[in-house]
């Protein structure tokens, strides 16, 4: 499948202040951002015209970066603004949403301090990842061999750059071996997360999910365990190791770019997607649709 590249389409991208030309929307190669993964992003969806859960998404961008050391140069209230003028220059209703700031090429060595804390936000049509008929017949998971690290070695509770390349690979070895994504133990080895969405399960008619403690609790993640406790559903954080998947009988990820999509195989185990899946599925799309 051919797919225009990022740096080749059309269109505006809002960058330290102002919209600029997609095409120079550019960083210069000895930016530390690049070298040292001094870099913190997010992903939201916009539906309808609307940023779900826009304020909520730009707080935790700010917060990222604190982890960091080092501050976003504008107020959550500047980059709700940002976030909505590019959509809607950009002509779109329904797309992607990319904040994404880093530090710049002032200072090349380990310490930056004084480099500058450059922003963009950048948004693009992506639909859902899977048809909705499609999604109810579950997407099959590998299991990675890299964990998600000890919350004491890695900034776990920041949307850093740096904290996705186990997950690149981990998703590359998956998909070479005809999986969809991968689901990542802890560094204890205990089930986390998968590369890029959270995890939940169902046995029961109680949803059990990883206690988000050396991973992102992701907004998508929240949002959903709101959506069950609405409907009377049990939610059970707590840890859950490997062996437990064969007694769980559903499965489903949850996140920006997944939304909610049941699952029917995590590597030797199997699930049935069922009623708790597709009700939690068709509540998630209702809300970011109405906006409620």
């Amino acid at each position: 499948m051919s797919v225009l590249p990022f740096d080749q389409r059309d269109g505006f991208i809002w960058m330290n202040g102002a919209l600029v030309p997609w095409k120079d929307a550019k960083l210069h190669v000895l930016s530390h951002g690049l070298h040292y993964a001094s870099c913190v992003f997010e992903g939201e969806r916009a539906y309808n015209g609307s940023i779900f859960k826009i304020t909520e998404h730009s707080e935790r961008f700010r917060q990222s970066a604190e982890v960091l050391d080092f501050e976003i140069p504008y107020s959550v209230a500047e980059l709700d603004a940002a976030k909505r003028l590019t959509v809607e220059k950009n002509g779109l209703t329904n797309c992607y949403v990319r904040p994404v700031a880093w530090r710049g090429s002032e200072m090349m060595a380990v310490a930056a301090q004084h480099a500058t804390i450059n922003v963009a936000i950048a948004v693009w049509d992506w639909p859902s990842m899977f048809d909705v008929n499609e999604k109810m017949k579950g997407i099959k998971l590998d299991i990675a061999e890299y964990r998600r690290p000890d919350p004491m070695c890695a900034p776990s509770h920041s949307k850093a750059a740096g904290l996705y390349m186990i997950c690149t690979i981990s998703k590359h070895r998956a998909e070479r071996k005809g999986f969809a994504d991968a689901l990542m133990l802890d560094w204890q080895g205990r089930v986390a997360e998968c590369t890029g969405a959270n995890v939940l399960f169902v046995k029961d008619g109680a949803i059990h999910t990883p206690i988000a403690d050396c991973f992102l609790d992701g907004i998508t993640r929240r949002t959903v365990i709101g959506l069950a406790k609405k409907r009377g559903v049990e939610v059970i954080e707590r840890r859950i190791m490997p062996d437990e998947l064969a007694t769980l009988q559903e499965c489903f990820i949850c996140g920006t770019g997944a939304e909610v999509t049941p699952v029917s195989q995590i590597g030797p185990y199997n699930f049935t997607p069922g009623a708790i899946s597709r009700q939690l599925m068709e509540d998630y799309t209702a809300l970011v649709n109405g906006q409620k």
